[in-house]
This record gives C-alpha cells, sequence and structure tokens, in this order.
C-alpha cells in the first residue's frame, strides 16, 4: 500500500495550493480596496449579490427555452 501516502500527500499538497491561491486572492481583495476589510467586505457582498442576481436571470432564461423546446435533455 505505498500508493496510500503519495496520494495523501497528493491531495494536501492540492489543498495547500487552493490554500494560497485563496490567500493571494484575500490579499489582492483587501489591496483593491485600500486596506480596509470593510470595504473590502462590503465589496464582496456587492458583487455576491450581483452574481446571484445573474445566475437567478440566467435560470429563468434557461428555463423558459427548455419550456419552448429549446433544450432537450441529453441522452447520452
Amino acid at each position: 500500500m505505498p500508493s496510500e501516502p503519495q496520494a495523501k500527500s497528493g491531495a494536501k499538497s492540492g489543498a495547500q495550493a487552493a490554500d494560497c491561491a485563496l490567500d493571494a486572492a484575500m490579499d489582492e481583495a483587501i489591496a483593491a480596496c485600500g486596506g480596509d476589510l470593510r470595504a473590502t467586505i462590503r465589496a464582496l457582498i456587492v458583487a455576491n449579490d450581483y452574481l446571484e442576481t445573474e445566475v437567478t436571470e440566467l435560470m429563468k432564461a434557461v428555463s423558459r427555452a427548455y419550456a419552448r423546446g429549446r433544450f432537450h435533455s441529453y441522452s447520452g
């Protein structure tokens, strides 16, 4: 079972890479707001609300198109 430790270390390094990327994104967001953490949180909430609205609108559009027969379920 020598492959198990390698798989675990590979998963761990992948998680570490994801953490590093997340830390870099957080630092970038904070820097974009001049180091003001409250402004950063506010900007992220506004961006999240915008994206949620976009997703809702896209879901409505796809649902209408599906109902009109423009989309068909995948039958593989």
